[in-house]
């Protein structure tokens, strides 16, 4: 296995919480979890030849009222 390179990194004290707490969700660190998304992002541009497409930060196309009460209607 090829020896891992270390970098710094600085990332917002918010940003940071997010990915400890997602991390955590994933039974990972939250070193691994960069890693690991880090390595999702590279695999998905490999495949599209590009990056993650700008429909990422879209909002949902679905309405509210169709989840009401916490029932799909």
């Amino acid at each position: 296995m090829a020896a891992k390179k270390q970098i710094p990194l600085r990332l917002s004290e918010k940003l940071y919480n997010d990915l400890a707490s997602w991390a955590e969700d994933d039974f990972r660190s939250v070193n691994g979890q960069i890693e690991y998304l880090l390595n999702e992002c590279v695999k998905q541009r490999r495949k599209n030849g590009g990056y993650i497409g700008k429909e990422i930060d879209a909002p949902p196309d679905f309405k509210v009222e169709e989840f009401e009460d916490g029932k799909e209607t």
